[in-house]
């Protein structure tokens, strides 16, 4: 068992990660601030069950701020560092902000690794660090030095001092890039709760594009236990600095995503054709040949599977 520090643990993939090392009987200490984005109560609800637990202890805090580091008294063997400022079009409003919480936030915690002697870090990158790439499917191996909003660029900067930090300090890091995870609790901003509210509240949803653009929709569970497996595979090896899809292999298209949705719920569902919007992307697609080879990352939930678990969790959540 470990002892694990997970930032960004209020939110929808560390509350669901923290829940798994807990009930895999690690401790663990969480860090989150509360942004703003959506709303605090949310989150608060994400942490219930987490509050409930003796082995998880909470820390309200910034990560760029030097004082929210010196409230940390555990002995940490791993650092899962999810949080950061997420969403492509936010990002191109307020990227000053991106650079703080996302690079500045890093760098702060790579400086708490170094003082304090940890020497393993799993960080949340994203797929959106590929941009429009050319190349189908999407691997770590390709070049990727053009990013095409703010988010993005902040999770490349991420990456590069992750590798200076792994190079100066012998720290191992995994930088893992999600691709569009999915399930209970996710984002109320995000594409597919958006869809299931509106549906439900019979009200148009807005199709950018065509309906031809596509995403590499990954269910929380495989997300999870693929992060559970970098940090197993950072525990049994030094030496590490490496870059790993956690995608599910099986993009689908936007107007596909909608007809499942609307099938699952039964309901007809309106659309409201707009343009594309800036920074967004063509498709995202991920290899996961790397993953499953360094530690057998191995997505299963399907499309359709999954839209019913989180289906089924709106309308828990609703009554």
């Amino acid at each position: 068992m470990a002892s694990f520090l997970v930032t960004g643990c209020a939110g929808f993939i560390g509350s669901h990660l923290s829940e798994k090392l807990l009930n895999e009987g690690n401790t663990v200490l969480g860090i989150d601030n509360f942004d703003p984005f959506y709303d605090r109560k949310i989150k608060e609800n994400n942490l219930k069950n987490l509050l409930s637990k003796s082995q998880f202890t909470f820390i309200e805090g910034d990560l760029t701020e030097e004082s929210t580091f010196k409230k940390i008294s555990n002995k940490i063997d791993i650092i899962v560092h999810l949080a950061a400022k997420a969403g492509v079009l936010p990002s191109l409003k307020d990227p000053i902000g991106y650079l703080m919480d996302n690079v500045v936030a890093t760098q702060r915690i790579l400086n708490f690794c170094k003082e304090k002697g940890i020497k393993k870090l799993a960080f949340a990158s994203s797929s959106s660090i590929y941009g429009n790439n050319k190349t189908i499917p999407f691997s770590e191996t390709d070049l990727v030095d053009f990013p095409i909003s703010p988010y993005a660029a902040s999770k490349k900067s991420c990456e590069l001092i992750n590798h200076t930090a792994y190079h100066l300090y012998n720290i191992d890091i995994v930088n893992m890039r999600f691709f569009t995870v999915f399930g209970p609790r996710q984002r109320p901003d995000l594409a597919i709760h958006k869809f299931i509210k509106l549906i439900d509240e019979n009200k148009e949803i807005t199709m950018y594009g065509d309906g031809s653009t596509s995403r590499d929709y990954t269910f929380i569970k495989d997300t999870v236990q693929g992060i559970c497996n970098v940090c197993d595979y950072l525990q049994k090896n030094n030496n590490v600095y490496e870059i790993v899809n956690l995608g599910n292999n099986q993009p689908v298209k936007l107007s596909d995503l909608i007809a499942t949705i609307g099938k699952v719920m039964n309901k007809e569902v309106k659309i409201n054709h707009q343009p594309m919007q800036p920074g967004d992307v063509d498709i995202t697609f991920a290899n996961i040949e790397k993953a499953k080879k360094l530690f057998n990352y191995a997505p299963s939930t399907k499309l359709e599977e999954g839209i019913k678990e989180f289906v089924n969790w709106y309308y828990a959540q609703k009554n």
